[in-house]
């Protein structure tokens, strides 16, 4: 059985996640920590539970949700999955910082790219990649079908979806994809968004006013 605890995290209250099961194997998904007491946060949840982190896996490369990236492939040195339309995005981590008034170093990590269609596999749980860009071109979702729920990231929001007003942002581009990879599931699918509250999939196809 998969447990996730998820962490609020920097100036834009990013939902970080750490996913482990039983056997004390972990996944880190979005590490968006930035504060020392942010990363302590993290750091001692996965200590204290005795996890093992295997990989940390990215949604999509803005800012808010890789300002702890470095840290965590560092810690854990394990690689970084990611689909390849967002390497521009990751690559513009300093410069994005500087918008923000962040001085930031470059990220140094080991990338793998991840594509639709590929699984994911923690000890026979199995994760369907969706790639569904227009928040941003690489942004993509995870699914786990055996215990319904998905990691969303900035693609689907409770009442909302994410932003398209972004670099390479595209609004029909997301609201299709939406429609045609993910409203096709389980209308229980719970949505562990990278903003806010966690919500279903049959919640947003009725009230979501982006989506009607």
């Amino acid at each position: 059985m998969l447990q996730i605890q998820g962490f609020v995290f920097n100036f834009a209250s990013e939902n970080t996640y750490v996913l482990y099961n039983e056997n004390k194997k972990a996944w880190i998904i979005d590490p968006g920590n930035m504060t020392p007491q942010e990363t302590k946060a993290i750091e001692n949840f996965i200590t204290e539970n005795e996890l093992k982190v295997e990989k940390i896996l990215l949604t999509h490369a803005h800012i808010d949700h890789i300002l702890g990236l470095q840290w965590a492939f560092d810690t854990y040195k394990v690689p970084v999955l990611m689909h390849k339309d967002d390497k521009e995005v990751l690559d513009m981590f300093q410069v994005s910082g500087m918008r923000f008034g962040f001085e930031l170093n470059h990220i140094n990590v080991e990338i793998n790219y991840i594509n639709e269609g590929d699984e994911l596999d923690l000890d026979g749980e199995k994760f369907k990649i969706y790639h569904v860009p227009g928040h941003s071109p690489g942004s993509v979702v995870y699914h786990n079908e055996n215990q319904k729920f998905m990691i969303s990231g900035d693609v689907l929001f409770e009442g909302s979806i994410g932003r398209t007003d972004l670099y390479k942002g595209n609004y029909e581009q997301l609201i299709d994809g939406i429609k045609t990879k993910l409203f096709i599931l389980d209308d229980e699918t719970q949505v562990l968004s990278g903003h806010g509250n966690t919500t279903t999939i049959g919640f947003e196809k009725a009230h979501n006013p982006f989506l009607k």
